[in-house]
Formats: C-alpha cells, sequence, structure tokens
C-alpha cells in the first residue's frame, strides 16, 4: 500500500499534462480495492497467490495489445516477469546504481541516476525521462460515502481520535505495544483525544491491539482487523493525527492529508517517511546505524536498512510524547 501512495503523484502528474493519455496500470489484485474508483485510468489485476495462473491470466489480457512505453517502477522480480508480457518499444526502468532484483535486464531505457531521494521523488524520475518537469503531488483516493459511514458508526460521537496503527508488515519495523500504549494515554489525558487502533488481520497485529487495549488507562477504539482498505482511508482522513511505524497505513494517510508522526530507526525517513510530515518524525535510524556498522548515514548505501532485535527501542516514550506536544500545541 505504501508503493502504491508514492506511485500515485507521479500518476496524477501525467494526467494533468497528458490529459489524453491512455493509461493502463498493471497492479495486485488487493491493491486493486484501494484505486479501483480512480477515473481514466485502466486497471489489469494480478493475483499474487494464484501463482503461475496469475502470469497466465495477466499474459492473456495483455495478448495482442502494444503500449508506447511501459514504466517499470516496481524493483522487484514479480514484477519484471509481468514486464514480458507487456508490448511496448519502450521499457523505461531504474538506473543500474538502484535497480534492484536484476531489474536492469528487463529494461532497455533508464531513468536519470539522482542520488539519496525519497521514493516518491525518485518516482518522478519517470516523468522526467519523459520530458516532463512538473510535479503534481496529489493523491486524491476516492472514499465511498458508505465507507465513512461504516467507519463513523464505530468510533465515539464527536470527539477528535488519535489513529495508532502500530504494526508493518515486516516485524523488525514494530515498536513496542507497551510504549503504544502509553503514548495513547498521554494524548488522551492531556488532550482529550480518543484512541482509535488500526490494522490488518494477521495475528501479530491483533496481538499488538490487546496488549495495548488492556494495558490502556483511557478507552481504546480496537478496529484491527475489522476495515477495508476504504473504510481504513475514511478512518485516516477524518483522524487528528496518526502515528504509524514506516508501513502502509502511515502513507495512505499522508495521502489522505492527514499529518503523521512516523516511527523510523530500522529504515531512514529521509528515503521513506510520510512525504508531508517531516518534522513529525521519531529519528533513531542514525543512530542504528551507527551502532549497528560504526559509520555515518552518508558513509552507508542509501535505504541500508538494520534488521537488528531491538532496533525499534531506541526510541523513547518521551520522543514521541514530545512530537505530540509540538503537534497538538502548534495547531
Amino acid at each position: 500500500m505504501g508503493d502504491i501512495s508514492h506511485t500515485l503523484p507521479l500518476v496524477r502528474t501525467l494526467q494533468a499534462v497528458w490529459p489524453k493519455t491512455h493509461l493502463t496500470w498493471l497492479i495486485g489484485k488487493g491493491e486493486y480495492q484501494l484505486v479501483y474508483d480512480i477515473p481514466d485510468i485502466e486497471f489489469i489485476t494480478f493475483d499474487k497467490k494464484a501463482g503461475w495462473r496469475g502470469y497466465l491470466d495477466v499474459r492473456q489480457q495483455l495478448r495482442g495489445r502494444r503500449f508506447d512505453v511501459l514504466l517499470h517502477m516496481q524493483m522487484s522480480l514479480r514484477a519484471s516477469m509481468l514486464s514480458l508480457f507487456v508490448n511496448s518499444p519502450i521499457k523505461l526502468g531504474f538506473d543500474r546504481e538502484r535497480a534492484k532484483d536484476l531489474q536492469w535486464l528487463f529494461t532497455n531505457h533508464s531513468i536519470a541516476y539522482q542520488a539519496r531521494q525519497h521514493v516518491i521523488d525518485s518516482f518522478f524520475g519517470f516523468s522526467e525521462a519523459l520530458g516532463i518537469h512538473e510535479k503534481h503531488l496529489r493523491w486524491d483516493i476516492p472514499i465511498p460515502d458508505d465507507a465513512r459511514n461504516a467507519v463513523h458508526e464505530r468510533l465515539p460521537a464527536g470527539k477528535p481520535y488519535l489513529v495508532i496503527s502500530p504494526c508493518s508488515s515486516m516485524a523488525y519495523r514494530n515498536w513496542d505495544a507497551h510504549r503504544y500504549a502509553a503514548v495513547a494515554d498521554y494524548a488522551s489525558e492531556n488532550y482529550g483525544l480518543a484512541i482509535v487502533l488500526s490494522g490488518g488481520p494477521s495475528a501479530i497485529e491483533h496481538e499488538y491491539g490487546q496488549i495495548i487495549g488492556q494495558q490502556c488507562r483511557c478507552e481504546v477504539t480496537n478496529l484491527i482487523g475489522k476495515t477495508s482498505l476504504k473504510e481504513l482511508l475514511a478512518l485516516l482522513h477524518d483522524a487528528r493525527l496518526v502515528i504509524a511505524p514506516d508501513a502502509g497505513p502511515a502513507h495512505l494517510a499522508n495521502a489522505v492529508g492527514t499529518p503523521v508522526i512516523g516511527l523510523y530507526a530500522t529504515t531512514n525517513p529521509d528515503r521513506a517517511r510520510p512525504y508531508n510530515s517531516p518534522e513529525l518524525v521519531a529519528n533513531k535510524y542514525p543512530e542504528a546505524i551507527l551502532g549497528k556498522f560504526g559509520k555515518t548515514v552518508s558513509e552507508v548505501p542509501w535505504g541500508t536498512r538494520v534488521r537488528d532485535r531491538g532496533t525499534m527501542e531506541r526510541i523513547q516514550i518521551n520522543d514521541v510524547t514530545r512530537l505530540l506536544d509540538q503537534f497538538l500545541s502548534d495547531t
């Protein structure tokens, strides 16, 4: 979901500058549920869970079609295999320095190399390669009324709320559940915010929700595993603030214009923070890099991660409450 969010400003830029251009988006079946109702885009879905049959289905849908250019923006072997089914004279990918998972073997043109960019800025390299130098930082993901209504029925009536989305799909990015509970109590007791938990249906997310709910002195509305993607968007859109690690919900909150306190120690926030909330990052990444490699951030390859157990615990409770004070006092 984070990748989809990072891609949308590039898509919106193409739509704004080249309004007559037909856009086809090859997208995962699950991710499609987030953006299916964006107008003026043809979607071709790929079912990752279907194995080789998913690839055959995409090949069948693309048979006999020709495109002027393929923007190969996803650096994964799966995406590269799918690119083989796209008939296009121009297959534009990342430069050799950044083309992970052998992506460069599947492209015949590359974007210009730029050092140390945020993911969104790196995607604008594709539009720049096409001669477009405008940047439209818009997401505009539709949120249906029924999704808004379904969420509002489950929220504390008439009270501003803080969303805590505690988990990433990569467990090494997860902060401690007890610390989330302490931050939730602080926000409730000092600012009168209702506390809402969000997340997917995985076992670890349900476990986090249970621990946070038990540890909190304040009342908690636990919506973990209880929202569709559109309902999650509605929840994030109307929140006063969101707290999350480097994960899809943080970037979706950014996409709907909600400020995000991002928790970053294992990944570099300059590369992957919520794009519009640079001042709200609890950043222990430099400390983690120094502890792991004995080097500064500028001395390690861009995108280096620290996956060691306990890395996220470098972020202290007061690092987060200080950002809460900064944001809520100012606004």
